[in-house]
This record gives C-alpha cells, sequence and structure tokens, in this order.
C-alpha cells in the first residue's frame, strides 16, 4: 500500500518520465526509417531535359516528382558541396541561376526549412562551364572570358543577388579551377586566346597571383582538389604523344605524374577526389579509370576498358562507379580498389548516340537517365534486377544528386 511518502516519489518518477519523453519527442522527433530498404529521406534527384526548358525534381523515397521552369534546356547541373543547392548553368546562353533543395542537415537531423524552389541569385559571365563547390563557396569557370564567378549561400537567396567576378587577367580558354583551404585558387591559363590551357597558376580571391606557374604541360582538361592539393589531366608536352596529372598545391610546388607505361597517347580528361575514400581517380573513355596516388606518385589502373562511358564517384565518396556499352554496371570499393559488384543495370547503348545515359548514386541506388526513354531508372545496388522507373521528362539529358543521406527528420 502506498503512503504519502510513496506517493510522493512516484509522482517524482512520473514527472521525469513525462519530461524525458516530451523532451526527446520535442528535440529528436526524428523518422527511424534507416533499414527499410528505401531510399533515404532527404535524398532528391535533379534532372535537365534536351529539349524542354524544364528542370525535375525526383524524391525518391515517395516518388514524387516536381516541375519546374528553367530559362533554357540542356542545363549542366552540379550539386553544391552543402548539399542544399545545384548550379545550373546554361554555358551558351551566358547564364547560370541556382536551384534551391530546402534542406539543411543539422548533423543528427535533416529540417525541410521550405519547399523547393529557385534561388534568388543569378551569375552573367560569357559561357559558364566548369563548376566546383567548397564549404559554403561556388565558384564558376566562365570560357568566354576566362573568368570567374563566385558566390557564398549567404548571398542565394537575397532578391538581386550577384555572383562577384574575379578576374585574374587571364585569356579566354576551357579552362578549369580548384578551391584550396587556405582560400586560394588553382586556376589553368593558355598563351593563345580559345586555345587549350597548357599552365596553372595559384590566385587569391581578387585575382592577384600567389603563385606563377613552374610547369608548364600539353592540352589540360579535368580536375579535383582535396583542399591541399589540385589534380589536373594534362599531356605531357605539347606533342600530345604522353600524358598525366599535373599536381600543384596550395603553397605553389607543381609535379608531373606519368601515365603508366604503355598508356599511350591518351589522357585523364576527368579528374575525380572521393573524400570519404581520400583518392583521385583519373578517367578516359578511350582508357577507363584510374587511381592517382600523391604519395607514391604514380597511376595505377582500376578498369582499363575502352568501353566505359559513364565513370562517378557516389554521394558519399565511398566508391566508384563505372557504366559501359553492353549496359553493365560496375562498383569499385576505393579504400581497396576491389570489384565489389557488376552485373547488367540498363539495355545496351550504341556508341553513336550523342547523349548516352547519364549515371549517379548513393550508398543505396543508381540513378541513370535514359534519354531515348524519358525516364530515370532507379537501380538497387543490392540487386540490379530490382529497378523502379520514374517518367520525369521527354529527354533527360543531365542529372546531379542534392540533399543528404539521411531519413532523420526533425518536426518543430
Amino acid at each position: 500500500m502506498f503512503n504519502k511518502s510513496n506517493m510522493k516519489q512516484f509522482g517524482a518518477i512520473l514527472l521525469a518520465a513525462a519530461t524525458f519523453s516530451a523532451c526527446k519527442k520535442d528535440d529528436h522527433d526524428h523518422d527511424h526509417h534507416e533499414d527499410d530498404g528505401k531510399e533515404y529521406k532527404f535524398v532528391r534527384v535533379l534532372v535537365s531535359d534536351e529539349t524542354s526548358a524544364k528542370l525535375t525534381q525526383l524524391e525518391p523515397n515517395s516518388g514524387t516528382i516536381t516541375s519546374f521552369d528553367a530559362k533554357f534546356p540542356l542545363a549542366n547541373l552540379y550539386a553544391t558541396a552543402s548539399g542544399r543547392y545545384a548550379a545550373v548553368l546554361y554555358g551558351s546562353n551566358n547564364l547560370a541561376e541556382v536551384f534551391d533543395a530546402g534542406l539543411t542537415s543539422h548533423d543528427d537531423h535533416v529540417d525541410v526549412v521550405h519547399a523547393p524552389k529557385w534561388a534568388a541569385i543569378t551569375a552573367a559571365g560569357l559561357k559558364p562551364t566548369h563548376f566546383k563547390s567548397k564549404g559554403t563557396e561556388s565558384l564558376i569557370f566562365n570560357d568566354g572570358d576566362g573568368t570567374l564567378s563566385v558566390g557564398e549561400e549567404a548571398d542565394f537567396n537575397t532578391a538581386g543577388a550577384k555572383f562577384k567576378t574575379v578576374n585574374a587577367g587571364l585569356l579566354p580558354h576551357h579552362g578549369a579551377m580548384a578551391q584550396f583551404a587556405n582560400g586560394t585558387y588553382a586556376i589553368t591559363s593558355t598563351a593563345v586566346s580559345g586555345a587549350s590551357p597548357t599552365r596553372v597558376l595559384v590566385i587569391k580571391k581578387d585575382g592577384a597571383t600567389a603563385f606563377a606557374s613552374t610547369l608548364e604541360t600539353g592540352n589540360i582538361h579535368g580536375n579535383a582538389s582535396d583542399g591541399q592539393n589540385a589534380v589536373f589531366g594534362a599531356f605531357k608536352d605539347a606533342t600530345g604523344a604522353s600524358g598525366g596529372a599535373l599536381v600543384v598545391t596550395q603553397s605553389g610546388e607543381q609535379r608531373f605524374i606519368p601515365n603508366p607505361d604503355g598508356f599511350g597517347a591518351a589522357r585523364l580528361g576527368s579528374i575525380y577526389y572521393a573524400s570519404a575514400a581520400n583518392k583521385f581517380i583519373g578517367y578516359s573513355a578511350a582508357k577507363g579509370a584510374y587511381l592517382i596516388n600523391l604519395t607514391t606518385n604514380t597511376i595505377t589502373p582500376i578498369y582499363t576498358g575502352a568501353d566505359a562511358f559513364q565513370c562517378k564517384v557516389d554521394y558519399a565518396g565511398k566508391n566508384l562507379l563505372l557504366l559501359s556499352l553492353d549496359g553493365k554496371l560496375r562498383i569499385y570499393n576505393l579504400a581497396t580498389g576491389a570489384l565489389v559488384k557488376e552485373g547488367a543495370a540498363i539495355a545496351a547503348v550504341a556508341t553513336a548516340d550523342t547523349y548516352k545515359p547519364v549515371l549517379e548514386a548513393t550508398a543505396r541506388y543508381a540513378y541513370i537517365a535514359i534519354p531515348a526513354t524519358g525516364e530515370v531508372h532507379q537501380v538497387n545496388l543490392a540487386n540490379f534486377s530490382d529497378v523502379t522507373k520514374h517518367k520525369v521528362s521527354a529527354r533527360p539529358v543531365r542529372l546531379a544528386l542534392l540533399g543528404f543521406e539521411s531519413s532523420e527528420g526533425h518536426n518543430d
């Protein structure tokens, strides 16, 4: 039987339990669906079309598809480092916009700040082409005038905001750039207007030279950075007989890592940095995918087939995915370099197709835009035969992933 003292103790226990329960509900009212086999709730897939001035957002977890009016078709799409925004580049129209997915991460959960929409900021450089993002900063290289456009996410939804222009006095060219942790940029340069770049210099945010180029190469294309090093794909010299990787550090040192013996007259035209694996990867459609090791100064093969037309690092930067003309998908663990899985994922692709399928991937699914059918195929990476087909537009030809690999939401 309870006496008065017992009742007080029991009441205190109930009050503490209720308070704890309320705190849990108020502070961490999450959705616990991390292992339900579906895609993470806060992953978004953004698609642009070859013929239509429409941008389409797919929410794979729910299958929700939303369309937005873009300015022009054939927009190039690039996710920002924060996961919230995507740069939308209309290269031939001298315009760049920003799409806002409306999501922010708070480490243990994701907030839906607002519905997806166009951000307010724009950039009007001549022929905006390459895009890079680090922290909250976005960087666009404008091929038409050799300038950079720089934007900060704090300004993205400010009415009338514009990307700032950084002019380093470079001639127009099809260039590339990288952001360093100390706030400087590695940027390509050319000696002849409109010609391919053959040098890289390091500049400050105002365009002034921090470190001049010390090494001339052949034509440069493609690059990536880990914050300390910027790696560029390049031919060794003007003859184009051999190639490799030009490495530029944030303190200005430069060195060239040659391709493997027998590689031939080819260049690694795309360079990727896999953040979780801390690895650089070089890709050539004619030669396959290669690991670029900055410690040993070597380039070694991951996949040497000449049929891989898509090569992408997954969203977390852990795995490399290759899609070949026969429709086969291969997944490599970048920590070990081992082939984890391979198998048929889509129908065979014609070599002559101007716009072939494009690939992106999370830890759970590969997303492949199929121009011919107007669909994005969501391929389960645990079982390639498990495919969900999403009708998105007439001719989807560009793809980007936004958001976060999380299903933990928070309700205020």
